[in-house]
């Protein structure tokens, strides 16, 4: 691969080293990363949070054989400073927010603990493929100082698969850049998902993730090193490692009228009427890319309404 074709923002690089039985993912987001922040607007601390779930949706979703399947990581706390913090990945589209208490995030400081945002919170990590019509779902407690942690302990509980994750974050300055690093052992191959001799001592891990966990924030975040330069710094000196690019990274909110309309016309006339303002129209806010849609009343109408 030419310098000129070498992998920079918003594109994941997946990598193999055969012979240690180990994959990886490493991703560096830029303007897709702006996009997503720039939607709302969030303060410091939850800025840093999004940047950090979205490096890691993209590392997780880059996981995906089936190019229609999705991964959702949702973050959530009954009495949490942030009540839900939900990213989803699907065919290269990214998309995220964060719903928070503003007040009660302010009186935490500049530099909040992950437990002082969620309290006893949890992750979900959810994959669907549809090509199978399969869904799998893992969750564990929020634990430990960064989301990175508890992603790498729902792969060792829910998968049975020794993880390493590491990601780093620059929101400072009017630019917005993250980057990550995953790294996993699959002794017995990437097919199949009962994985039960997995091990975090094996030798083959140990060799690995100390290489892997090398990893500076620095090179995590420096645009003029390119995804293949990074893992050839790590990885040089093993016998073979082969490198594939992933789909190009945009930001992809997937709200349409038409999606409104259609999920409106599910509801019962008498609901749709109480949600319509004054002009008659149903305005619903896309989390996501915090546009608004007015949708007619007069254009929600469909089997739902009749049956109503």
């Amino acid at each position: 691969m030419t310098a000129e074709n070498e992998t920079g923002f918003d594109r994941t690089l997946r990598f193999t080293v055969p012979h240690r039985d180990a994959r990886g993912r490493v991703v560096r987001l830029g303007p897709v990363l702006e996009t997503v922040l720039q939607t709302h607007a969030y303060p410091a601390p939850i800025r840093n949070l999004l940047a950090e779930a979205l490096v890691l949706t993209a590392l997780l979703g880059s996981l995906l054989k089936d190019e229609d399947g999705q991964l959702t990581m949702q973050a959530q706390t009954n009495d949490g400073v942030i009540d839900l913090l939900v990213c989803d990945y699907r065919n290269g589209e990214l998309r995220g927010y964060v719903r928070h208490d503003r007040a009660r995030l302010d009186e935490l400081g500049p530099n909040p603990s992950l437990h002082s945002l969620f309290g006893d919170g949890y992750l979900a990590v959810t994959f669907d493929l549809p090509a199978t019509g399969q869904r799998y779902q893992g969750i564990v407690p929020l634990e430990g100082e960064t989301l990175a942690a508890a992603c790498e302990s729902y792969f060792f509980q829910s998968e049975q698969v020794p993880t390493l994750i590491r990601v780093a974050v620059d929101t400072s300055g009017g630019r917005a850049i993250a980057g990550g690093l995953l790294l996993q052992h699959l002794p017995e191959g990437e097919e199949g998902r009962e994985r039960l001799h997995a091990q975090l001592d094996h030798p083959e891990w140990q060799h690995i993730s100390v290489m892997g966990g090398s990893v500076r924030r620095d090179e995590l975040l420096d645009p003029e090193l390119s995804l293949e330069a990074l893992v050839w710094r790590l990885f040089h000196e093993e016998q073979e490692v082969r490198v594939d690019l992933g789909p190009q990274l945009v930001r992809g909110c997937r709200c349409t009228a038409d999606y409104y309309r259609n999920v409106l016309a599910r509801f019962g006339a008498e609901e749709r009427k109480a949600m319509a303002d004054e002009k008659g129209d149903i305005v619903i806010d896309c989390s996501f890319c915090s546009r608004l849609f007015a949708i007619p009343l007069a254009e929600t109408e469909g089997p739902s309404a009749a049956e109503a």
